[in-house]
């Protein structure tokens, strides 16, 4: 293959070569963003801890258990320890991310996967205003060890007006994708507390409890009994796994990955239609060189594969940059997606391997049949057509 000459016939037009490679970026680059969020939603789901259940309301996710479940739940048969949540929806500096009220002496033993970085675990427990942050929230708020973290509360609204004063104790981060680092937890105490002495609107209660169970113990069987022991109120509950939980989060967000490949098939086919419509282009443009190639004894393989690996080189060249432009802007996306409750967000060398084997097969299939027509054509009709 002359290699030279393919170089040279992709700088003919320049301008339109260049066009169609940042056109090939852009869309590499789009696609292998939109299947890293779709492969780190199912993360989300995949690496849920298979020794833990959830317990909310059968009625609503929306509608509080009585906090009185806790006991009973615990004395459940293979129920190592229970930790509850309670959704809280407050904000900081107009800022909304997700706080939950969470039993502090259990939620690191319920979690493992959350390990505090940057402080202490003592002070943490020790201070009932104290909180911690995952990394990501704590840096995108500008955050420290030590300082106040006002929150303004929406459902549970002081009376007075005043904003929730925090103490960030702690930072943590997360060894397993179902678990953000854009999350605040604190005292559930802290909430239970002013709720008793009435200086804040809202109701007592829990949202969901966390149950975390012994080694060997069938979350099934655990499940079961629980949604038994409360079949008959005062409030029914509905024991899932974590995975189908963090599934239902995942559905509240529309069929993501649906949307998701829509969007990329469209991307897609327009960027395939942009590439034939080049190499139709070049095509017409070389038939009097075909022509001359023909004459000069070269066979139709030749003609058919200058073609196509003029394609294949415009093709590999704005897909590699693409990937690339990805794969070096993940770091800094992920931050963002970790504030959209996406965790885990990253390009992996699959996602850049099947990118750039896409390309390779859009580059290919575009040129093909302009390729083809080359091929075919016959040095009479070259020397007389007027491209």
């Amino acid at each position: 293959m002359p290699w030279k000459l393919v170089l040279r016939n992709s700088l003919h037009h320049p301008v339109r070569s260049i066009l169609t490679v940042l056109s090939l970026t852009v869309a590499l680059f789009l696609l292998c963003t939109l299947r890293a969020v779709s492969v780190s939603l199912d993360a989300s789901v995949q690496d849920s801890a298979a020794n833990r259940i959830m317990v909310q309301s059968a009625v609503s996710l929306f509608v509080d258990l009585p906090l009185s479940y806790q006991a009973k739940i615990e004395a459940v048969d293979g129920v190592d320890s229970v930790c509850k949540w309670q959704w809280f929806g407050g904000t900081y500096q107009d800022e909304f991310f997700a706080q939950f009220a969470v039993d502090q002496d259990t939620l690191l033993q319920t979690y493992p996967e959350i390990q505090i970085v940057d402080g202490s675990v003592d002070d943490f427990l020790a201070d009932r205003r104290g909180c911690i942050l995952g990394r990501s929230l704590a840096t995108k708020l500008g955050l420290d060890v030590g300082q106040s973290v006002p929150i303004e509360g929406t459902i549970f609204a002081k009376h007075t007006g005043e904003a929730w004063d925090f103490v960030l104790q702690g930072i943590y981060e997360s060894s397993s994708a179902n678990v953000g680092e854009a999350t605040m937890f604190f005292h559930f105490d802290y909430l239970d507390k002013t709720l008793e002495a009435g200086e804040c609107a809202g109701s007592q209660g829990a949202g969901v409890f966390a149950v975390r169970m012994e080694p060997g113990t069938d979350p099934a069987q655990v499940g079961g009994a629980i949604d038994l022991m409360f079949e008959n109120g005062p409030q029914r509950v509905r024991s899932t796994t974590e995975a189908e939980f963090q599934r239902q989060f995942v559905s509240m967000m529309g069929n993501v990955p649906t949307l998701i490949n829509s969007i990329g098939g469209g991307v897609l086919f327009a960027i395939f239609l942009g590439v034939l419509n080049t190499m139709f282009l070049a095509g017409r443009e070389r038939t009097r060189d075909f022509g001359v190639l023909k004459a000069l004894g070269f066979t139709d393989r030749t003609c058919f594969g200058l073609l196509a690996a003029e394609s294949l080189l415009l093709c590999v060249i704005g897909g590699l940059v693409g990937v690339l432009l990805a794969m070096a802007s993940a770091p800094g996306l992920r931050g963002a997606m970790e504030m959209q409750n996406i965790t885990g967000y990253s390009v992996s060398l699959e996602i850049a391997g099947v990118g750039l084997i896409g390309c390779l097969i859009l580059g290919f299939t575009a040129s093909a049949l302009p390729a083809w027509r080359a091929a075919r054509l016959k040095p009479v009709d070259a020397f007389q057509s007027d491209a």
